[in-house]
């Protein structure tokens, strides 16, 4: 008898521990897409069991991949008072795992504001790295029009594989790659001068993602220069923006809101960086700006005026604004003999009620191209 109890005994723990290890392999996802269907199955004529909206968690408890279509399918479990069981499209669904990836890209920029802001031209993936070779490092794909913060940006080599692709749209992780688009003759020609291209790091609000960073495919995006500064753009482009009045909020405003992004509340001083084409021309060991333009504001004229111009600089992001009320200090880094180097600019308003920015130590001069 007693060997039949211990051996009852020791079976009860196994099974106990078999149901813990399979428990333990549950993952937890959070929602991705606006809204989206927990249904039946994964057939096309599955039932709608329940809607789940952008940042509402579920147990993922299995996966399958359909023969036909390809697209991956979640088996799910809500987290309700009532829980619902159904299976949900993998593309609507982004694991806590991936999540956590994108919060330790976000930690990178620490305390860096926003450099600018830009929304997508079409719907895209979002990378953990500036690098759409493949599909092993996809985040998830953001939809057409989402709006974000931009920390940061980089050129890196175009890779050969993808010289036929124009953008970022690959589906999805595991699936094939497109193929090469047809060209004509004149993009042809043009091809072999493309050897890299722009990625840029961005910040994305609950709003729009769990996932808080990521990287962007440059062709996808369109930068929203705000309406105040947009039309003083004189053949160079602006890379990045920041307010030199008002508060802390206002001057680091975020774009990424129910709101048009180009849009300001009401019109003020800017300190703004530029880059020209063609003294920089494109490639991955170029600066990130050659100006730097301050643009000031008179609330009498209401009218905007030149307050600073710099002269050509190789300067690298970030920009950074400290300070409050009308006395700001804006630091830029710019290269110095091959070396960088960190110039603080005082910006304060004169007795006439004019905006003027010092120069707080030597600013190195771009070297000219040869």
């Amino acid at each position: 008898m007693k060997s039949i109890k211990f051996v009852s005994t020791l079976f009860l723990l196994l099974v106990t521990c078999a149901c813990t290890t399979l428990a333990g392999k549950e993952e937890v996802g959070a929602v991705i897409a606006r809204r989206a269907q927990v249904r039946s199955s994964s057939a096309v004529v599955a039932a709608d069991l329940k809607e789940v909206v952008r940042g509402d968690e579920l147990d993922i408890m299995d996966s399958v991949t359909v023969p036909d279509t390809g697209e991956r399918w979640l088996h799910v479990r809500t987290r309700d008072a009532e829980p619902v069981e159904g299976w949900i499209e993998a593309r609507n669904v982004i694991s806590h795992e991936m999540i956590e990836r994108s919060r330790r890209l976000a930690l990178e920029d620490g305390d860096i504001p926003p450099q600018a802001s830009g929304q997508l031209r079409a719907s895209t993936n979002i990378r953990f790295s500036p690098d759409r070779a493949g599909n092993d490092n996809i985040l998830f794909k953001l939809e057409s029009g989402s709006r974000f913060d931009i920390m940061g940006w980089k050129r890196v080599p175009r890779p050969k594989s993808q010289e036929a692709t124009e953008s970022d749209d690959v589906p999805k992780a595991g699936t094939a790659q497109p193929g090469p688009a047809k060209r004509g003759k004149k993009e042809e020609e043009k091809e072999p001068e493309e050897t890299d291209e722009l990625w840029y790091k961005v910040r994305l609000p609950p709003s729009v993602s769990p996932a808080p960073a990521g990287w962007v495919f440059g062709k996808q995006v369109e930068l929203t220069v705000p309406s105040d500064i947009i039309f003083y753009r004189t053949g160079r482009e602006f890379v990045a923006w920041q307010r030199l009045d008002g508060d802390e909020s206002a001057a680091q405003q975020s774009s990424a809101k129910d709101k048009d992004a180009g849009k300001e509340t009401r019109p003020g001083s800017w300190v703004i960086l530029e880059k020209s084409s063609v003294n920089n021309p494109a490639g991955t060991d170029t600066s990130d700006f050659d100006r730097i333009y301050v643009l000031g504001y008179d609330k009498d004229r209401q009218e905007h005026y030149t307050a600073y111009r710099s002269p050509d600089v190789n300067g690298f992001l970030p920009l950074r604004v400290e300070g409050k009320g009308d006395t700001k200090t804006f630091t830029i880094r710019v290269q110095d003999n091959g070396e960088p180097k960190d110039v603080k600019f005082k910006t304060y308003i004169n007795e006439r009620g004019l905006l003027k920015v010092e120069a707080l130590g030597e600013i190195p001069k771009a070297n000219k191209p040869k």
